[in-house]
């Protein structure tokens, strides 16, 4: 579903990225993490085809990703890790625009809105402008417009910050519910513990690389066992003396 080879990005004599080589199966839930400045986001833009890589390619559903690739586009959907969404309107005219810009038709448009919004219980704010809500509502609304066409594969950058603990508990269950249907997610955040608890396989990335990539079950055992995602995440991005390896798929 999401393939990235030696994906790069540089810029001037930074490197960002360097040489990014993931796969990411159908119906898999993937955490992507690392700490702040570790190139999550950067990776994420590219692989969304927001961003154009220096080097390396990317595959989404089969096909290449690339900025011009709208169709392909349409089939994905992204959070980012600041919800800005144009203050100037409602809640519903975000939602209406959003709706229209995947071309849904109207059932499945009403019917899917008012399940997510009744899910995150922002029906009464949807007529506010967004510019008037907190930063957990517009956290909300933007998850609302990213799943409501029911896309295939949806990347969620750090998608639970400023959420309340029930919308955190339902955001959990529904990812987990939707991979199950054969979607796809990629996910980063650093709330570890939600990465631990329903995170397929994990990838943790330091300094524009990737350090570590496996089910937590492998990490673990590739870290000593014992040890929790927090422990070998330190270990990796702290400088503790611990050597995990990516695990190699057979």
């Amino acid at each position: 579903m999401i393939t990235a080879s030696n994906l790069t990005k540089k810029y001037g004599e930074k490197t960002a990225v360097k040489n990014i080589n993931l796969s990411v199966k159908k119906g898999e839930l993937f955490a992507y993490l690392g700490p702040n400045g570790s190139g999550k986001s950067t990776t994420i833009k590219m692989l969304m085809g927001l961003l154009e890589p220096s080097d390396g390619s990317v595959e989404i559903l089969g096909e290449p990703m690339h900025l011009n690739n709208t169709e392909l586009k349409r089939k994905i959907s992204f959070v980012p890790d600041t919800p800005d969404i144009i203050g100037k309107l409602t809640g519903n005219e975000y939602l209406n625009f959003v709706a229209s810009i995947y071309k849904m038709d109207k059932e499945t448009y009403k019917n899917k809105r008012e399940e997510l919004v009744n899910m995150f219980e922002l029906g009464n704010d949807l007529g506010v402008l967004v510019e008037e809500y907190s930063h957990g509502m517009r956290q909300k609304l933007a998850v609302i417009g990213a799943l409501m066409h029911s896309p295939e594969v949806i990347f969620l950058d750090e998608p639970n910050v400023g959420l309340d603990p029930k919308s955190n508990r339902e955001l959990k269950n529904y990812l987990t519910d939707y991979v199950q249907q054969g979607n796809t997610v990629f996910l980063t955040t650093h709330t570890l513990s939600l990465a631990e608890e329903i995170a397929d396989r994990i990838c943790i990335i330091y300094q524009g690389e990737i350090k570590a990539l496996g089910t937590l079950a492998e990490l673990r055992e590739q870290a000593g066992m014992g040890r929790t995602l927090e422990d070998i995440f330190l270990a990796l991005t702290d400088g503790e003396d611990v050597h995990v390896q990516e695990h190699t798929e057979s």
